[in-house]
């Protein structure tokens, strides 16, 4: 059977689940919960995601995200492989933890994104099997539920700086209005949107399918056209990425391309070009002096070390990639 296409472009939104192999547990304690949401912030931050809900279950989880970059499968491929690894290392196993790929909804944001961000919270209630609980009861749970975005779309108190409110918000128009939103969905008993659109589907109205057929689906995905990474909107090109790093630290770009060169100077071009530029490590090691993709791993892996350790590293990195955001937002 052929594999669902997984359409991929900057800016897209997108509904994603994944569920433990054998619908097995992928959480063993809250240790792991924490872990969990530790690892998922560091991959938002890394691949430039926005995360704008998020639930997690005993056996699967959900989240509603947009992909600036249109790297969604480099987004969830690192972070899964980053949470399997540390769960199968923390019980001694090995093996698969999910059950097959993580399904993806490609999302009409104008028409869905508010009903699929509540129907992602209610699934509290939907799976711990409520249907016969009060309205008190579902909305007690609702609240005191940890494991979920919603607690920052009822208080200020308990937002997450990984989770980006404002959007769902400025639909909504407040908090308040947000929360009478969700309770009014308890009492509808809604149905699941994406039941009749399968794996890899598309939600949206008449207007986004035919201009996602148009310009994603007639010429091939974007996989198949290599221009296309060089061409996405909220990118920048290399070439500029490189000058305005040599620029900085006043040196000739050519120097970034030297094996020998300053481990952290590369370290932090790697970084930069691995987040901005659209390129993969592959690529990123040809334009570093031809090394393989494992050495470019390396560097950006001692960078984050040194970051750590060492204020002024930090800040040089910070600094510049302040100035490669600013451009992005000219592109």
């Amino acid at each position: 059977m052929a594999r669902a296409l997984r359409i991929q472009y900057p800016g897209a939104y997108y509904h994603l689940t994944c569920r433990g192999n054998n619908r097995k547990g992928i959480f063993g304690d809250d240790k792991d919960r924490e872990k969990f949401l530790k690892l998922l912030e560091n991959s938002l931050d890394v691949y430039q995601v926005n995360l704008y809900s998020y639930v997690l279950m005993d056996n699967h989880f959900h989240f509603l995200v947009q992909t600036p970059l249109g790297n969604l499968s480099e987004f969830m491929r690192h972070f899964n492989v980053c949470y399997t690894g540390y769960h199968n290392y923390r019980y001694s196993r090995s093996g698969h933890l999910y059950q097959g790929r993580y399904k993806s909804f490609l999302i009409d944001v104008d028409n869905y994104l508010l009903e699929v961000s509540r129907y992602l919270h209610l699934n509290v209630v939907r799976v711990y099997g409520l249907r016969a609980a009060s309205l008190n009861e579902k909305r007690n749970l609702l609240e005191s539920y940890k494991w979920s975005s919603l607690p920052g779309y009822i208080s200020k108190n308990r937002i997450e700086k990984f989770v980006n409110y404002d959007l769902i918000l400025s639909i909504a128009g407040s908090r308040a209005n947000y929360y009478k939103f969700i309770i009014e969905g308890i009492d509808k008993g809604l149905k699941d949107p994406f039941k009749e659109i399968g794996n890899g589907g598309i939600l949206g109205g008449d207007k986004f399918l035919k201009k996602i057929r148009k310009e994603h689906l007639e010429y091939g995905s974007s996989r198949e056209q290599p221009i296309y990474r060089e061409l996405k909107s909220g990118t920048i090109q290399h070439e500029d990425l490189i000058n305005e790093a040599a620029k900085y630290f006043n040196v000739k770009k050519g120097e970034f391309s030297v094996k020998q060169g300053d481990g952290i100077k590369r370290g932090i071009i790697s970084e930069l070009l691995y987040r901005y530029s659209g390129l993969k490590q592959k690529e990123i090691g040809k334009m570093l002096g031809n090394i393989d993709y494992s050495a470019v791993s390396k560097l950006r892996t001692r960078l984050k070390k040194s970051m750590k350790n060492n204020k002024k590293i930090k800040k040089d990195f910070e600094n510049l990639e302040k100035k490669i955001t600013g451009k992005l937002s000219n592109v």
